[in-house]
């Protein structure tokens, strides 16, 4: 009777200790749950700002000049004869005679008309050393090239984006040459003539500043109605730029 009681208490114990091990097992399985997703990353308000304008109203399809090995602009009034440069300084000078007409201007007209009498004999002979030179590159037709380059030249001076800035010029140009004494054309036009296309290249400089401009715009805005408000995360590359360009 006592051996039957001791194994009974035996199996007993030995059944507690397996329910408690199971038991311990069953909690060490229990699956873990996975954490609450984060709140939404807070938001702001950024405005997106208008697309850059070409400078001066110009086409947005407009072309720039390409840079020459000089440095320098290709132009038709670079790289030229000094008859050639002497007579687009007078060529200037008469598309300035009859566009700028702004009242501040008024004194080109003046001054142009002053300079064709003082100079028309230096104005002549330029003109035939032109023509030479275009009959001995183009020979007989040579009228038809040249003809077609001095189009160029008097579209070049009488360009929109560019007409105000090119009337500043010749106004000052023409008081200059108002100093210049017979027999000194050649050598006022060698250096006005240069002095008027520093308009041009001014010009294209901003121009590409604004091609460059909007690329950067395109980049970083497309898709984005201009002139809007957007609702996007603080820590979005938009959200951050905008609060860079706030600091500073």
């Amino acid at each position: 009777m006592a051996r039957y009681t001791l194994n009974t208490a035996l199996g007993a114990a030995a059944l507690s200790l397996l329910l408690v091990a199971s038991a311990a097992d069953a909690k060490k399985k229990k699956p873990v749950l996975p954490p609450p997703p984060p709140p939404p990353p807070a938001e702001k308000w950024v405005f997106v700002p208008y697309k850059p304008s070409p400078p001066n109203n110009a086409s947005p399809n407009f072309v720039t000049p390409a840079v020459g090995a000089d440095g320098l602009r290709v132009s038709v009034n670079r790289n030229i004869s000094p008859a050639q440069t002497t007579w687009n300084l007078r060529s200037g000078y008469n598309v300035a005679a009859l566009n700028c007409l702004e009242p501040k201007h008024a004194q080109i007209v003046v001054n142009y008309r002053a300079f064709l009498r003082t100079h028309a004999k230096a104005l002549r002979a330029a003109n035939l050393q032109v023509d030479s030179e275009w009959r001995g590159k183009y020979g007989a037709g040579f009228v038809k090239n040249r003809e077609k380059y001095m189009t160029e030249v008097y579209n070049r001076f009488a360009m929109p984006p560019t007409l105000s800035a090119f009337c500043d010029a010749a106004l000052a140009m023409s008081n200059d040459a108002k100093a210049v004494k017979v027999g000194q054309l050649d050598r006022f036009a060698a250096v006005s003539l240069p002095n008027l296309e520093i308009v041009f290249d001014d010009f294209y400089k901003r121009y590409d500043q604004y091609k460059a401009d909007l690329a950067a715009w395109e980049t970083k805005w497309a898709g984005y109605a201009p002139g809007t408000n957007i609702l996007v995360p603080v820590t979005s590359p938009l959200a951050m730029a905008e609060t860079r360009a706030t600091a500073q």
